[in-house]
């Protein structure tokens, strides 16, 4: 039996939170930027599809889980319907605004149905290697306000209530996958969750940047010139996808564990604006 090596004292907490209902949202939102508003709006348009898969994939596998498992299960389960809620509310602003993201959503839909063509062992997988993705970028979000400096109020406040969620449950898919595959050799796991991380890593940043590509196309701006002020906004300035590097490459590290890096006093920080909004049936150990 692999033992998992998420925190004893962790408590992953559902906050039933609304953002942004009833209020007007700038066409670029996030300061005035079409490309940092086009990076986070093709990401927000993953999540309400993709976020029924994850949760579909963890719960298929929680059968014969220890309880503390099965209760994190469920508290994770309940956090990614409340952000798939809310990011449909948030997506409903972008399209709002006159962007078509009917593409892009059936782009998330054809990844999501080659992956399921696929037995169900290789979904939980692809949970586990998206959820890293999202726990990595989640910290990245909330070490650096930069990333949210001049957005509309309530977009930001969306954005780091999930963040601190995807931190608080980064080690659920793992655990989850852990247990499903406790029969496999130490070998076997590793070469299997590298190999779906790559194959991961490659339709997720292809998929994301066909998104942000799209939406800025719609926004009359296209040209190498365009595509060189993504990679900046990525890679440069601020350099999310630069500074999330370690960490990405972490996951190939034997004996990786999302909770190795343990980054709880992020969601310290954050977490007060929250504080009324917990809801009473939360997991903790």
């Amino acid at each position: 039996m692999v033992k998992a090596k998420t925190p004893a004292d962790l408590s992953i907490t559902p906050r039933d939170r609304r953002f942004g209902r009833g209020i007007a949202q700038r066409r670029w939102w996030l300061n005035g930027d079409p490309v940092a508003t086009a990076f986070f709006n093709a990401l927000s348009v993953t999540f309400p599809k993709g976020e029924g898969f994850f949760i579909d994939s963890v719960r298929k596998f929680r059968e014969g889980t220890p309880p503390r498992l099965q209760a994190e299960i469920a508290a994770f389960t309940k956090q990614e319907v409340m952000h798939t809620r809310e990011h449909v509310a948030f997506n409903r602003h972008v399209t709002g605004e006159g962007y078509d993201i009917s593409s892009l959503e059936a782009d998330v839909q054809a990844q999501i149905d080659l992956t399921k063509s696929h037995p169900e062992i290789a979904s939980l997988a692809a949970t586990m290697c998206l959820e890293h993705f999202t726990a990595i970028l989640a910290h990245e979000l909330l070490a650096d306000p930069r990333y949210l400096e001049g957005a509309d109020a309530e977009a930001a406040k969306l954005w780091r209530w999930h963040a601190i969620e995807e931190i608080e449950h980064k080690g659920v898919a793992y655990d989850t996958w852990l247990h499903a595959t406790r029969d496999w050799s130490g070998l076997r796991r590793w070469l299997v969750r590298a190999k779906v991380m790559l194959f991961t890593t490659w339709r997720f940043l292809g998929g994301r940047k066909r998104g942000i590509m799209e939406l800025l196309r719609q926004d009359g701006l296209t040209g190498p010139r365009v595509g060189w002020r993504v990679f900046r906004y990525v890679f440069g300035n601020p350099g999310m996808g630069r500074k999330v590097l370690g960490q990405y490459f972490a996951f190939f590290l034997p004996g990786f564990h999302p909770w190795k890096h343990d980054d709880r006093a992020l969601i310290g920080k954050a977490e007060s604006d929250y504080a009324d909004a917990m809801l009473p049936d939360t997991a903790t150990a």
